[in-house]
């Protein structure tokens, strides 16, 4: 019996200890901001891009504008805010997401705190901080339609959008491979949830959201699973789902197919018309 003693001692002592190691690792884990590439060199210059900083109490923070082409004395345009993925920065997006700006909208490309060129150092309360910031500042430009500003993310940055969603009004709600809540890989970890600093629970926020939401997911996500985009889509009053065949860091396969439905989810959010704003 004391063998058993003994040896259960030693078990809970080396669980403590791995339990201990993680919790104190956890940012580290979850914002892996040193593996994100940098380009090196000036910012873009083309037309319609504007650099901005934005700052709260903890940091400053770099973001993107890009304003579509329109002719002089146009009505003001919707916008997307865009929130990447924990091991991105905003200088490999615009390529990747021009087609906001090829449908007449402005996109707003936010940097994570530590992340980039930006200072401080990310976690849900500090980079949620820096996005009601650039929020705040994009929605009184004259140039904008604060009544269609678009929320999106992809991975974490799902679950930035939605906690920009939860502390301002917005269009329209859209997540691309994203999680139900961060506490919800606690398990994988042998660990329990609530040890979990930045929760992230896009669940809760999705299930209050009264405006439409996409959500897209790949059937084959092997990081974040299809089950996580199913509940999202469930849970939200005005959700759709749709689901591609692919993985996780090469969702959407088809950017022609994203790009149409993208533009159909618009159309029926009254966002944008068949064929822009």
């Amino acid at each position: 019996m004391p063998s058993v003693m003994k040896v259960s001692a030693a078990v809970l002592a080396v669980y403590l200890a791995y339990a201990a190691l993680l919790y104190l690792m956890q940012r580290q884990m979850l914002y892996p901001r040193h593996m994100a590439e940098t380009r090196q060199g000036a910012p873009l210059q083309q037309d319609g891009f504007e650099r901005i900083w934005i700052e709260s109490a903890d940091a400053r923070c770099e973001a993107w504008l890009f304003m579509p082409s329109s002719p002089e004395g146009a009505s003001p345009v919707p916008a997307v805010i865009l929130a990447h993925g924990n091991a991105e920065t905003i200088d490999f997006l615009p390529e990747e997401f021009d087609g906001f700006v090829r449908m007449g909208m402005a996109l707003l490309l936010v940097e994570y705190p530590g992340y980039g060129r930006s200072g401080g150092s990310p976690s849900q309360r500090r980079i949620t901080d820096i996005f009601l910031a650039a929020y705040d500042r994009l929605a009184v430009r004259p140039d904008i339609d604060a009544g269609r500003i678009v929320l999106a993310g992809r991975s974490l940055g799902g679950g930035v959008a939605c906690r920009l969603a939860a502390a301002r009004p917005s269009a329209a709600l859209v997540l691309i491979s994203a999680f139900t809540s961060a506490r919800s890989f606690a398990p994988r970890y042998l660990l329990p949830g609530f040890l979990v600093k930045d929760p992230f629970d896009n669940l809760a926020v999705v299930g209050r959201y009264t405006r439409p939401v996409l959500v897209i997911h790949g059937r084959h996500d092997p990081v974040i699973p299809f089950v996580h985009g199913e509940d999202l889509a469930r849970s939200a009053p005005h959700g759709r789902l749709v689901a591609y065949d692919c993985g996780h860091n090469d969702c959407p396969p088809d950017p022609q197919a994203f790009w149409r439905d993208i533009q159909d989810f618009f159309s029926l959010a009254g966002i944008l018309g068949r064929n822009g704003p």
